[in-house]
């Protein structure tokens, strides 16, 4: 970590996040406190259509992936035009397979069993076309990096990981991942979801293929708006099948026949862009820009240590990883096997605090720039109530994660 920063004081934040007036929002990994601004970014874009009509798509709205790319590129210091916005890493990540030849012998797709369930499906919906998926089972918390480079080999086609594990927060160590992938020729796509707008990214550092992500969490950016980052000497080389018009190089043309698609960093895009999540999504990476990643880093990484320490205390176990350098910006508390994880959820949720359950994991508790220590003192005694007075057996009907 740098001291280059303004440490973040989260009272200058917490006014401009409407539901931290009434709730102590612990739940950033699920989905980010909106911004307010971004009920005038949505009143701009209706007004907009309201009154400009058809005129609107060459008033911004079909360069909305690329501007809003460039945006969002910033907060991962990614060069200007190398980073296209999709509505979800489920399509991004079968764009870029769909670009990819699983018919040589280079036909490994390596993750660990920690990624995201969602991404699994699209690399295992690939077996048909050839490829060959490379499992790497994790051992207690973290996967052992070790154990994951010695699995990317010369018949590596791609390394599909998360940066940070979605269970356990584990962080990865992406410049080992991404250093023994170039070593043998394989490409990497880096999911930053559960990392980008509390853990530092930079992708020219790292000197990353691919990476990826969505603004719901930490971005606090909603719905809608999924990132792709391509290194840009890759961006001519790959031509995805799965696609669209706004990736050809003449989309107004209308030209029929096989797709002729454009050189740049628009040739990852498909159809029409869903515009309004796009533009409400810039408040919040403002928002990050403005705090700046390190200084949120700071203030998560001291917030995290202290709630774990008073879990510990209190006698509750906690699976994210101890050493903080290795743990994204949620902890994960444990309960015992007779406790309802979905029911804490509930009586927690009655107390004006919102977390969520993992099943096979536990409780996930996520600060933020805008979150108070005192927000996770106070979280600590109310675990300890509801587990004491078994308060959480109240909420048993009707339990959902959310």
């Amino acid at each position: 970590m740098t001291a280059a920063f303004k440490p973040i004081d989260p009272l200058v934040w917490r006014k401009r996040f409407p539901i931290l007036e009434n709730t102590t929002y612990l739940v950033n990994h699920s989905l980010g406190a909106m911004p307010g601004g971004v009920q005038r970014k949505l009143a701009d874009f209706a007004n907009h259509w309201a009154t400009q009509g058809v005129k609107c798509w060459s008033e911004g709205w079909w360069s909305a992936p690329v501007d809003v790319g460039d945006l969002v590129g910033k907060i991962m210091n990614a060069p200007a035009r190398s980073v296209v916005m999709h509505q979800n890493v489920s399509i991004i990540q079968s764009l870029v397979a769909s670009a990819l030849d699983f018919s040589t012998a280079r036909n490994k797709v390596v993750y660990s069993d920690q990624n995201f369930p969602s991404n699994m499906y699209v690399w295992e919906g690939l077996r048909e076309r050839g490829a060959r998926i490379v499992e790497v089972p994790s051992e207690g918390l973290s996967v052992p990096i070790e154990r994951l480079c010695e699995a990317i080999d010369e018949e590596t086609l791609i390394v599909p990981i998360s940066l940070v594990c979605f269970k356990t927060s584990y962080l990865q160590d992406a410049e080992a991942i991404c250093t023994r992938a170039r070593e043998v020729g394989a490409l990497v796509m880096l999911d930053t979801y559960q990392a980008l707008g509390t853990v530092p990214v930079d992708v020219q550092a790292l000197g990353v293929d691919f990476v990826c992500g969505g603004s719901v969490k930490w971005l606090c950016g909603g719905p809608g708006a999924a990132y792709l980052f391509v290194r840009p000497d890759l961006i001519p080389k790959l031509s995805p099948k799965l696609t669209g018009w706004a990736a050809h190089a003449d989309p107004f043309a209308f030209e029929t026949g096989e797709q002729r698609h454009a050189t740049g960093i628009e040739r990852f895009l498909h159809g029409s862009p869903a515009v309004a999540s796009l533009l409400q999504a810039t408040v919040g990476y403002e928002h990050i820009l403005e705090a700046g990643v390190e200084a949120i880093r700071d203030h998560s990484l001291r917030l995290t240590e202290g709630l774990r320490e008073d879990l510990l205390e209190a006698g509750f176990t906690v699976n994210s990883p101890e050493d903080p350098e290795r743990r994204g910006g949620t902890l994960t508390v444990g309960l015992n096997e007779t406790e309802n994880g979905p029911a804490f959820v509930k009586a927690l949720d009655a107390r004006g605090v919102a977390v969520d359950h993992r099943p096979g994991a536990g409780v996930r508790v996520s600060p933020h720039f805008y979150t108070r220590a005192e927000e996770l003192t106070a979280f600590v005694e109310m675990m300890k109530e509801i587990r004491e007075k078994k308060q959480w057996q109240a909420h048993l009907s009707g339990t959902a994660a959310y």
